[in-house]
């Protein structure tokens, strides 16, 4: 029987997220899947299934991007595909804040702002906290409420937030942002 792929989502695909996603996945030894980048995806949820499995070790962080469509788009129907596969195994998402203003959103376990802070509201895609409670407004966010995800933490627009989160600087807010869901997903504890 095939060992469950541990992945974490993430929605957001454009050039400096897949910087940061990259570093990141090296620091902390995960896997990052690079061709799921892209301004929107490009690949369909078959094609990143299959790049997944061959991945030589877990985690895998996996981008999904809509490019700013409303509604269903490309990235959502892929990441839809991987989160309900019966191969993998959702340690959670990363729902990254986009100037798609209360036209798509999804709740949010907890956000990180641009500083790095937990906090109850929602965040931009800056990084500063809004007014709602635990929500988050983004472009590829709209399907993740319909899934039955373990943990959906809420950021600003990854590697960006004012060049805070760039991967020069390490991406802090995105790699805190992946520990809270390897620490809490139980994880560490499988290795």
């Amino acid at each position: 029987m095939n060992k469950l792929r541990q992945v974490i989502l993430i929605t957001d695909g454009d050039e400096y997220a897949r910087k940061a996603i990259e570093h990141i996945a090296v620091e902390i030894g995960g896997r990052c899947i690079s061709q799921s980048a892209g301004n929107p995806t490009a690949l369909t949820g078959p094609a990143i299934l299959k790049l997944i499995k061959k991945a030589p070790y877990d985690p895998v962080f996996v981008m999904f991007d809509d490019s700013g469509f409303l509604g269903e788009g490309k990235g959502e129907q892929a990441l839809k595909y991987i989160a309900n596969h019966k191969e993998i195994n959702v340690l959670g998402a990363i729902a990254v804040a986009s100037k798609t203003h209360k036209a798509e959103w999804t709740k949010v376990d907890v956000c990180f702002d641009k500083e790095g802070n937990i906090t109850p509201y929602g965040v931009d895609k800056f990084g500063v906290p809004e007014m709602e409670m635990k929500q988050v407004n983004g472009d590829t966010v709209y399907c993740l409420d319909q899934l039955d995800l373990p943990i959906i933490v809420g950021i600003g627009d990854i590697g960006k937030m004012g060049k805070v989160d760039h991967y020069t600087n390490g991406a802090p807010v995105t790699k805190k942002a992946v520990e809270w869901i390897l620490e809490r997903s139980g994880f560490y504890g499988e290795k």
